[in-house]
């Protein structure tokens, strides 16, 4: 989980020490996270695009368009340089080295920050520029193949088990490759949504631009699609 840090805590005392350009052997990893982000907050709110370079600046990495954050997220508004901290952590900074946010990342998850208002941080998808909630993609939905042959009708709720987790159901029959998951639960994590089944099987998809679904690359077996019916 990614940690936002009061800035009177960290305006005196960071000074970006935590923060040091990677070394040659990191380089890899630098490419890897360079590129167009949106940060946005978990609520669905209206988020910001931040361009991560490999520019060195100061004692990280060139941020880009910060401007653009000066309404949904004025916190961010100022940042200059983005990298990776000692911890793991991925810091975002201003042209003084001051601390304005850092997220953790645990496997298989994507970056987020915790305290009051937890913050995504996620590789910018087209246009979008906020995150879906369980109260936005609750209703009826179809998985169905790339050419449009039905698979399942499901119905995603808000209603929850006792541990916290929203509900799901089939509507009627559904094949046997969904049917025979038992999928009851269902949960939403940036731009991923997960059904989990009663017997520990899960389905994941990832989300387009349109706002539909599909089949997440990591899953096996033939690609799906998740749309409103």
């Amino acid at each position: 989980m990614i940690r936002v840090l009061g800035l009177a805590a960290v305006s005196v005392a960071l000074a970006f020490t935590v923060v040091q350009p990677a070394r040659a052997a990191d380089s890899e990893l630098i490419q890897g996270q360079a590129g167009t982000w949106l940060v946005a907050p978990e609520s669905g709110a209206k988020g910001c695009r931040l361009t991560f370079g490999t520019n060195a600046v100061s004692s990280g990495y060139e941020i880009t368009g910060a401007d653009a954050c000066a309404t949904p997220l004025p916190a961010l508004a100022t940042a200059t340089m983005w990298n990776f901290t000692d911890d793991g952590s991925l810091a975002i900074a201003d042209a003084a080295g001051t601390l304005l946010m850092r997220f953790q990342q645990e496997e298989g998850s994507p970056w987020q920050s915790e305290g009051g208002n937890p913050t995504w941080l996620l590789p910018a998808l087209g246009d979008v520029d906020h995150v879906p909630t369980a109260a936005s993609l609750a209703g009826a939905w179809r998985i169905q193949r790339p050419d449009g042959k039905l698979v399942c009708d499901i119905t995603l709720t808000t209603d929850k088990d006792p541990d916290g987790t929203a509900k799901m159901s089939p509507n009627g029959d559904c094949a046997s490759e969904i049917g025979d998951l038992k999928l009851t639960l269902w949960a939403a994590e940036g731009f991923g949504l997960v059904m989990l089944g009663s017997d520990g099987s899960s389905l994941s998809f990832d989300m387009k631009p349109d706002g539909t679904f599909q089949k997440s690359e990591e899953e096996e077996g033939e690609p799906l699609l998740l749309v409103r019916k």
